[in-house]
């Protein structure tokens, strides 16, 4: 077995490369087909976490095989992207061992153990680290395994699909993933029929809707303090208790499932978190990988996405490059993309010369340096 590993605490990197502010991985073989992965941080510390596990989706040698993708955005710390990142998937393989199968239930049940788990740790650190009631994280994962695209999705990072267009060269972008952002019609609908009696329940503060004032995103993992009463106290800081007691989680950990079956006009996938999107439309974004070579494609979208923001705010993008992170949290946020190739042969059983792989992508960087 060859294992490609990037660990964010060594000096060595096995997985991937570092210059500045930046990490990627340009190109990277897994089970169906290539990927390209890259990270660029802009907060203090990165709050962006993602991994790439191809191979065994179980415990057990007879369990399910397949490609699993994972994009984790951070907020209020880095504890629950980083705790999502090392415990996510090992949930989903002991789930997938008992079921003997990859299903939206085994999907649902690892997204509520790793839920349930992560909030009995911010119990346990409450009166040491009460922070950790305020960290949470968006999750949105993705696996494929026998012919069958799976996605789910708490928050608001997003995937999708590039498919070749019928009659046309141009390949079309289509949206796979729920996003469950304040900012949405229907996302302020359902928390307004889940909390009919909250008046408050979404509230627009400097032209942006929020949950209670506090936070943009409705699902997420961790962020106790909006889903259990009993961290809505002291020694948790007044700005973010609320003032009066709430009966039932006001965000939910539960991700919005979708099941797609693979089709031989389905080219690849674009996983990223909002940081993309922020500046870069589906369309905008399937085209630049159509139309750019493979190898570095993930640093490529992240390198639009930053010209994009340095126009933004009437400023050349030489002098984004240098700025530091923390500052640079001002300009952009964190930004994860993992862009996987899939080879229609392979999902057909088709040979590859494919090794298991396990990498982990992004670390903390000093100083300034982007692509």
């Amino acid at each position: 077995m060859v294992k490609s590993c990037w660990n964010p605490s060594a000096e060595g990197d096995s997985g991937g490369r570092v210059d500045g502010l930046l990490w990627c991985k340009d190109l990277g073989q897994h089970m169906y087909g290539e990927f390209s992965m890259a990270v660029i941080q802009a907060n203090s510390m990165l709050e962006d976490q993602s991994q790439i596990e191809s191979g065994p989706l179980s415990s057990t040698t007879s369990g399910p095989y397949g490609t699993f993708f994972g994009v984790y955005d951070g907020h209020g710390g880095t504890e629950a992207s980083r705790y999502v990142n090392d415990n996510l998937f090992s949930n989903l393989k002991s789930f997938a061992s008992e079921h003997q199968e990859i299903s939206a239930d085994v999907l649902r049940k690892a997204f509520s153990t790793t839920e349930e788990n992560f909030l009995s740790l911010v119990r346990k650190q409450w009166h040491v680290k009460p922070h950790m009631a305020l960290v949470g994280s968006c999750c949105l994962i993705g696996i494929i395994c026998n012919g069958l695209l799976y996605i789910a999705n708490a928050g608001d990072s997003r995937v999708v699909l590039g498919r070749s267009g019928r009659g046309t060269k141009q390949a079309k972008a289509m949206q796979l993933s729920v996003e469950h952002n304040a900012s949405i019609d229907t996302v302020r609908e359902e928390l307004r029929s889940l909390h009919p009696n909250d008046p408050h329940i979404v509230v627009k503060k400097h032209r942006v809707w929020r949950v209670k004032g506090l936070i943009q995103i409705s699902r997420s993992i961790g962020d106790a303090y909006l889903k259990k009463a009993e961290f809505n106290k002291e020694p948790l800081l007044p700005k973010f208790r609320l003032p009066e007691p709430f009966q039932k989680p006001i965000l939910s950990a539960e991700p919005s499932v979708l099941v797609h079956k693979l089709h031989p006009d389905d080219q690849f996938l674009i996983f990223a978190s909002d940081g993309l999107w922020e500046h870069i439309s589906n369309q905008e974004a399937v085209k630049i990988v159509q139309t750019s070579p493979r190898n570095g494609i993930a640093r490529r979208l992240i390198k639009a996405a930053l010209k994009e923001a340095a126009k933004k705010r009437e400023m050349r993008y030489s002098d984004l490059r240098k700025i530091v992170r923390g500052v640079r949290r001002h300009f952009h946020d964190d930004i994860t993309v993992v862009v996987v190739f899939i080879d229609p042969n392979l999902i057909n059983g088709g040979s590859s010369s494919y090794f298991p792989l396990s990498i982990k992508g992004g670390r903390s960087a000093a100083g300034a340096g982007v692509p």
